[in-house]
């Protein structure tokens, strides 16, 4: 940073005590000095280049991050308490996750069996699911035979039917969906007839919308606390996220 003062004093030396810092009112000789002097600074000192750049860097994630938290804050009622997502882990914990996954995404499989293990091994974390399918028309129709399972027979059955979705090979064809209800002794005729309403319909329509909002256009997306996680983040690292957000 003090290389940085120093090298704004000196551009304000060049620019000539008689004159405003305005390259409009140089004449094409002060002008051409001018940028001589800059190039040779630089050439001198390269690593300032690398210093302001990481300055700039910083300010615009520090901008995101706000912006991020005043988003947070302003569709907290959407993300932590809609009335109608999953709520797993511990209802009553200390600590909110919620997730916007698609059960097509590889990095939501991947994040799938380590969201288990964080939650069985913290205890005191309520973890959310917003389904968000984005990948075509299969990660539809997976988003709503769930949506539809939870709606007729609840959230344990939907946690069973969730499990099964993200572990599943092939495409989810009715049979092979009818297949899994049965697998879980829940009535598959009836989860496909119920994924096909209105209500279904109109709870991924609202979570596309508070996405769309929220400027998330990708899964896995996290929202953990007031920090918005884009993409796969590895079982440490959110291990240590919810860590530092305790402290």
């Amino acid at each position: 940073m003090l290389r940085l003062l120093k090298s704004i004093a000196l551009l304000m030396i060049i620019a000539s005590p008689s004159h405003a810092f305005d390259m409009t009112d140089m004449t094409d000789a002060e002008r051409d000095a001018f940028r001589s002097e800059v190039r040779n600074y630089l050439l001198e000192y390269p690593d300032l280049i690398i210093e302001v750049i990481t300055v700039l860097e910083n300010r615009s994630a520090q901008a995101t991050r706000d912006a991020e938290v005043d988003m947070i804050f302003q569709y907290s009622e959407e993300l932590f308490d809609d009335g109608y997502s999953f709520v797993g882990g511990n209802p009553e914990g200390d600590l909110t996750i919620v997730e916007f996954l698609d059960y097509r995404c590889g990095y939501c499989r991947k994040a799938h069996p380590e969201i288990a293990e964080l939650l069985a091994k913290d205890g005191n974390i309520r973890f959310i699911v917003k389904e968000l399918p984005i990948l075509g028309e299969a990660s539809v129709i997976a988003s709503r035979f769930a949506i539809a399972t939870r709606r007729l027979f609840g959230s344990d059955a939907y946690e069973a039917m969730h499990d099964a979705l993200m572990t599943m090979q092939g495409n989810p064809s009715a049979p092979v969906l009818s297949r899994i209800a049965e697998s879980l002794e829940l009535d598959g005729e009836a989860i496909l007839e119920e994924m096909t309403s209105e209500a279904v319909t109109n709870e991924i329509n609202r979570n596309r919308t508070l996405a769309g909002r929220m400027a998330i256009d990708g899964t896995p997306t996290f929202v953990v606390d007031t920090q918005m996680l884009r993409g796969y983040v590895p079982l440490d690292q959110l291990t240590q996220i919810v860590a530092s957000i305790r402290e």
